[in-house]
Formats: C-alpha cells, structure tokens, sequence
C-alpha cells in the first residue's frame, strides 16, 4: 500500500475553507415602481425605459459607474432594478445618488406625457457579503424586504400625499458608515432621517433597524405617517390624520344672548348655530 492512500484530499480542504470564508462586500441598491403592476400592458415597457433613464442620468450625475456597464451587478426585476456596487460607494449612494434621483423624479413630472403615469419610487440602500461572481446572499433579501417593508410603503404614502417622488431606507450599516461618519453633505445630514423598524407582513421573522428619507419631508412629519405594528394604516378612518386640517373659521353673522326660551318663529328660523352658557346665578 502506498502512502498516497493516506494523503489529505488537499483540493477537498480548500474548497472547504474556501466555503468558510466571509465572500466580499458589495453596496446593493434596490429601487422599486410605485403602482407598476397596476399600469396597463402597453404603458409598462415605456415607463420603465424612462426610468431607466433617469437612473443612468443620476448615477453618472454622482460620480458613479453607470448601471450599464455593471453587468452581473445590474438584475432587473421587472417593477425596478437592483444594483450593486463596490462598497465603496455606498456613502454615494446615499449622497449625492438619492438627492439627484428626486430632483430628477420632479422633473420628470414637469415634463412628462399628460397621459404617461408620474415615476414614484421607493429605494434601498445596503451593504453586505455577496457570493462571487454571481451575487448570491442575504444582502440582497435583505435589501429587498427593506425596500418591502411597511415602513417603506408609508414612506412612499407620505411623499405622494405631499407632491414628492421618493422614499429611500436605509440600513443601519449604511447610515453609519454613510451619514454618522459624516460622508454625506448639508442636506443630508442626522435630522433629515427618521430612525425606526422594518419589518414585511409576509417575513414575519425579519425585522431590521433602518433610517426613512424622504428628500424634502422632515423627518419630525414624516413620523406622522408611520403606524405600529398591526395597527391600522395612516389615513383609514380609525387612524387620526397625523396632520389634521385648520379648522374652518366660523361664518360672519350677528350674535345675540337670549336669557329664555326663544318662541318667535321669525328668530327661530335664522338661527344656524346656538351655544348653551350653563353659568350659575
């Protein structure tokens, strides 16, 4: 018998370390069409060119490379595009990337087609160990339950009940290494994020600490569109508007005090609000 039959399998024990090893870090960004499966068939296609578009625009706008030329790092997913990046870009990411992209949401709306639907998005911006070369791990299921997560839905609500065109969620390991280690710019600093709770409805074991923004909300308002877990969503009829309307001012017309019951029908019949004084004698 040779000692061969007792040598290690030396290409067994490195595929085997080699299984072991943390896979390199990609920044994954995940953006997401509001209402697209709701178009019509014909308007899909063309939106989605735009959009697109839009997206090329920013990322060059940023100092980024653009999605074209990502390759495996580009996958569409039909309502939106997941994009991923060395993670050395995931502060650009967050800023300039999400300060263009709702400038240039808004412009869009200023020229679009009166029949073309308006862009409304919801994004994600996260950081993680992805497999080589084909991107498979949790950060990317984590970023797409981030950009799925109640609390991204009611950001996006927020931001088309006030005219705006984007809602973007952080994870908390972008926001750290992005806006807490002071890598972004004025705009974009602590205050315009709101810190709270992902979770998704159908993972109902995923639930991951992340920063809201939605560019020109602050985040103090914001706060008002965001319900508890299993609470009813903001705007349905037991929920209290978070930012309730002024109250009408009352009607001009004449006041008159009446110490006694009033028997005339004449006053009687003019008479549109009463307010009862019930003070001692």
């Amino acid at each position: 018998m040779t000692s061969s039959a007792f040598a290690p399998d030396l290409d067994a024990q490195d595929h085997d370390v080699a299984g072991r090893d943390v896979p390199p870090e990609q920044a994954v960004l995940v953006v997401d069409m509001k209402g697209y499966s709701r178009l019509p068939e014909a308007q899909m296609a063309p939106v989605r060119s735009d959009l697109d578009s839009i997206l090329e625009t920013v990322f060059v706008q940023s100092g980024l490379p653009a999605p074209h030329t990502l390759g495996a790092g580009y996958k569409d997913t039909g309502d939106g595009v997941i994009l991923l990046l060395p993670p050395r870009h995931a502060a650009r990411l967050v800023d300039p990337l999400l300060g263009h992209l709702s400038a240039a949401l808004q412009r869009y709306e200023g020229v679009r087609m009166a029949a073309a639907p308006a862009i409304r998005v919801r994004a994600a911006v996260h950081v993680g160990p992805l497999s080589v070369p084909d991107h498979r791990g949790a950060a990317i299921n984590d970023a797409c339950r981030l950009v799925n997560s109640d609390a991204a839905y009611q950001a996006v609500a927020a931001a088309t009940a006030n005219g705006l065109f984007l809602a973007a969620v952080l994870s908390e390991p972008v926001y750290q290494r992005s806006v807490q280690a002071g890598r972004t710019g004025m705009e974009m600093t602590e205050r315009q994020f709101l810190a709270t709770v992902a979770r998704v409805a159908e993972k109902p074991g995923f639930e991951a600490p992340c920063r809201l923004l939605v560019p020109g909300l602050p985040a103090d308002f914001l706060r008002g569109y965001l319900t508890a877990p299993g609470s009813p969503a903001p705007g349905t009829a037991s929920t209290p508007p978070a930012h309730p309307a002024p109250e009408q001012p009352a009607r001009a017309g004449a006041v008159f005090n009446f110490n006694g019951a009033v028997t005339d029908p004449v006053i009687a019949d003019e008479i549109k609000n009463l307010r009862i004084d019930r003070r001692s004698r």
